[in-house]
């Protein structure tokens, strides 16, 4: 009689009992990850991205966007006053939209002693907690 290859129930039960356990010890591990990585976007776009456009558009012009003319006005020239003369955009590839798909709250000047405010409301937009700010 021939010997037929391939694996028995037992083989097979053991590889998938040893998968299980793996994920049992892997998967609790990278539960939350996804909102950890969001919100080290959202600080990286306070801290380095946005204020880097921003720092662009003011050496180009003089002065911040006002808040009326919000963040926008690193992406499209604005046609309200005060009427940046020497605009030089794009300053930004993409809109500034936080990793929770809201736009990120900007005010100039600032309320918090700073040229402006940026934040973002986190995941929870109506709670403070998880707030993302330039100010502390």
């Amino acid at each position: 009689m021939k010997h037929r290859g391939g694996f028995t129930l037992v083989e097979i039960m053991l590889v998938v009992i040893i998968i299980a356990a793996l994920s049992a010890m892997i998967i609790p591990r990278l539960v939350g990850r996804g909102e950890q990585a969001k919100v080290k976007i959202a600080k990286s776009d306070i801290a380095a991205n946005i204020p880097t456009a921003l720092k662009l558009y003011e050496l180009d012009n003089g002065i911040f966007p006002t808040t009326a003319q919000g963040l926008n006005a690193l992406r499209v020239k604005p046609t309200n006053n005060p009427i940046p003369q020497n605009w030089n955009g794009p300053y930004l590839e993409k809109g500034p939209i936080d990793p929770w798909g809201r736009s990120y709250v900007y005010v100039s000047p600032g309320e918090h002693g700073l040229d402006y405010d940026l934040s973002s409301k986190g995941k929870d937009e109506t709670s403070d907690k998880d707030d993302v700010v330039n100010w502390q």
